[in-house]
């Protein structure tokens, strides 16, 4: 009975007592200390370009003596970095994978490796043991450390405060964009791509002898990201201005390939940077299965002592360079990488572009070479000051010996030699400890000889530290030797985009009747006709609705324009086919739109006749038609820019055929006009901005305007029917 009332008695009311806490607290004190210790320690890059991880790991070799030793295991690496990184064996051995030579991750590796360290293509090559590998520092490390042990950075206590770890390394060149480095933080990512170092410290020393240097200037420099992988990169520099201004965007990389005519195959030697063979395999096999890409026999796995190679064996007859742009289009031999440029500035992170970097890495490098500067200042200036000391006894040796003898204490030797030759304590201390088979006057009149040497080299560096811009040639001769040294031809070659968009081969594409639809919002479907007949009502976002419906063929092209003044161009049979009951692609997404760009008109073309035209309604009334022709180009491009004028925002975009077509325009006060289409002048010049088409009162534009209003204006349709266009009224 006594134990169970012992269970029975309650806690005190102080021990049962619940502390209610408010979320924002809650997350200020216990998630808010987390997500920054994963920013700013773990995931995001510093302006050195490593993270943590990576430089804990770098520098642990360093002090092992690696940088000129000989290998060592990597499982001995590893187990000294914990000194450091107190994070397990298998994420400090990760880390080392990818900075190896054998791994292929870099364009410049930073550690030496034997064994094997897998592949950074390979998704199963999987690397060996710790045990079982070798590794040392790469002679290219030496521009990470050098100064380091010259004051040029700052030293922290590690975890455990039992040794000093640098917080940032001096690299000698602008790491942080030679060096591809991904990251996943708490609510932010970052994605740096690698650049060409030889293209990187030219671009750098641009920018030392004029800090205003534009950034079209710079491109010219530093042409575009290279990978390791090597591959095409798509040349578009419209993108490519983007990440240098802002750090954000995309280069389309595409694989490199060799048709062998004697045993009808291809041999892909290179494939996208972030690519991994064994999906492409499985990509390419699943295509094949479906029914979706003929004239492929085989495809296999050819990696040998020779490098990366994917071999695909042909039929009999097959077009290599068409079924190569067929899988250009459905597999990850042509991807994306997607930059988003966050770097660590002062431990706090930043998204800056190429040039920002540069200027930022420039500070940081000024402020590493003035420290180091100041550090041999003061070696030579302590030097300087002994050798004077020295110099003072040589006119009387005789009298400091004297002096040593006859000093009764020993503590007393320093004071009297300080007193009798006027020297300071540190000084005296030096000649006190000169062993007496150095007094001598050829001993010290060689050491002393030094003093106008010293004296030059002191003046030469106070010189150079008063001005930075002494201090920027230096920069700029230390690149200049790191380019010559360590510069490589590009891995990774650059293509237009006119060349390498070619039309697929219309007999491989199947072709079958489609209706297409087009909403305000964006979204595409491609309908079967089949589909349609056991359901016609179209489901649709909340306030959407359809801009452009047509009953066309699967063999088409999706022409798009977009607010942005700029025309798209998707074939159909790229879209699945899909239900009146959903809601289709979105197009902004598929076709890599920019932010706040969106559809304003669309036509699927399966030719571009002589006499049809796009018509084109702007805010101000105006209106104009361009001709069909002027939108065809000798390639194929997905995309024109300034596909109409830029100079007045366009409301609406009509299609004109053999016969005219009406088209109603509506303006913000409900009026509207109803216009053929054969009224509207046409112009060859897609700038052209047209006539006046209807007179808008002051405060007033066209908000809408279109020739297929049937659904949403009827009134209008009938009084289309009824009387001769032009006319005017309230289409409401």
């Amino acid at each position: 009975m006594a134990r169970k009332k012992k269970t029975e008695t309650q806690l005190p009311e102080a021990e049962a007592e619940i502390t209610r806490q408010p979320i924002t607290e809650t997350l200020e004190k216990n998630y808010m200390p987390y997500v920054m210790t994963v920013i700013v320690s773990r995931a995001i890059p510093d302006i050195d370009g490593f993270k943590p991880s990576q430089r804990k790991l770098l520098f642990t070799m360093y002090k092992m003596g690696l940088l000129t030793g000989h290998r060592t295991k990597s499982a001995n690496v590893v187990g000294q970095t914990m000194r450091l990184n107190p994070h397990g064996d298998a994420a400090i051995y990760e880390t080392l994978v990818r900075l190896t030579r054998g791994n292929g991750s870099l364009l410049h590796p930073f550690i030496d490796s034997k064994g094997s360290f897998g592949k950074q293509y390979s998704r199963d090559m999987a690397y060996a043991a710790s045990r079982y590998t070798e590794v040392k520092l790469d002679p290219f490390c030496q521009e990470l450390f050098a100064g380091i042990d010259k004051n040029s950075v700052d030293f922290v206590p590690n975890y455990d405060n039992t040794m000093e770890e640098p917080t940032l390394f001096p690299t000698t060149f602008p790491n942080i964009l030679v060096s591809p480095n991904l990251g996943i933080a708490v609510g932010m990512t970052s994605s740096i791509c690698s650049f060409n170092l030889a293209e990187v410290c030219d671009g750098t020393i641009a920018m030392l002898r004029n800090p205003n240097v534009s950034v079209e200037h710079m491109m010219d420099i530093i042409k575009a990201p290279d990978f390791s992988g090597g591959g095409f990169l798509i040349y578009q520099r419209e993108n490519l201005q983007r990440i240098y201004e802002t750090g954000v965007g995309s280069v389309k990389l595409r694989a490199r390939y060799v048709y062998n005519k004697s045993d009808n195959s291809i041999d892909i030697l290179e494939i996208p940077y972030t690519a991994c063979i064994e999906s492409i395999i499985k990509k390419i096999t699943d295509l094949v299965k479906d029914g979706k890409i003929k004239g492929i026999t085989d495809v296999r796995d050819a990696i040998d002592l020779n490098g990366f190679k994917l071999t695909i064996d042909l039929k009999k007859d097959t077009d290599p360079d068409k079924l190569m742009q067929r899988l250009f289009s459905s597999t990850d031999l042509e991807k994306t990488f997607d930059c988003n440029f966050n770097v660590l500035i002062n431990g706090a992170p930043q998204t800056l572009g190429v040039m920002d970097i540069l200027r930022e890495w420039i500070q940081f490098r000024l402020g590493c070479l003035k420290r180091e500067m100041a550090f041999d200042l003061k070696k030579k200036q302590d030097k300087l000051h002994l050798l004077i000391g020295l110099a003072a006894i040589l006119l009387d040796i005789d009298k400091a010996i004297r002096i040593i003898r006859n000093t009764v204490k020993e503590e007393d030797v320093v004071k009297n030699l300080m007193d009798a030759f006027q020297l300071s304590s540190v000084q005296a201390e030096y000649i006190a400890e000169i062993k007496l088979r150095h007094l001598n006057r050829e001993y010290i009149a060689n050491r002393i000889s030094e003093i106008e040497n010293l004296q030059r080299d002191i003046a030469e560096l106070e010189d150079i530290l008063r001005d930075d811009i002494k201090v920027k040639r230096e920069i700029a001769k230390q690149l200049t030797e790191i380019k010559k040294k360590y510069g490589k031809p590009r891995k990774t070659m650059i293509i237009t985009e006119d060349s390498v968009t070619e039309p697929l081969a219309e007999e491989e594409i199947e072709n079958y009747p489609v209706r297409a639809i087009l909403t305000k919002e964006g979204y595409f479907k491609k309908i079967t006709m089949q589909s349609i007949k056991g359901n016609d009502e179209q489901k649709l976002k909340e306030e959407d609705e359809i801009i452009y419906l047509e009953d066309t063929e699967n063999i088409g092209e999706l022409c798009v324009f977009t607010n942005q003044a700029k025309l798209y161009r998707v074939r159909l049979c790229e879209f699945e086919n899909t239900k009146a009951s959903m809601l289709g692609d979105y197009l902004p997404a598929k076709l890599n739109m920019d932010e706040g760009e969106y559809p304003i008109g669309g036509k699927v073309l399966t030719s571009y006749p002589e006499n049809h035209s796009f018509g084109f309604i702007y805010e101000n009334g105006k209106g104009v038609k361009t001709p069909v022709k002027a939108y065809e180009t000798k390639v194929k491009r997905k995309k024109l820019v300034q596909a109409y004028s830029s100079a007045v925002p366009c409301v609406g975009v009509f299609y004109e055929g053999d016969k005219p077509v009406d088209v109603l325009i509506v303006s913000e006060h409900k009026k509207g006009i109803l216009i053929s289409s054969d009224l509207i002048p046409s112009k060859s010049s897609r700038g052209s901005i047209g006539n006046t088409l209807f007179e808008l009162k002051r405060g007033d534009k066209v908000a809408y305007a279109s020739s297929q209003f049937e659904s949403k204006y009827p009134d209008a349709a009938s009084l289309c029917r009824k009387r001769k266009v032009p006319t005017t009224g309230n289409p409401m």
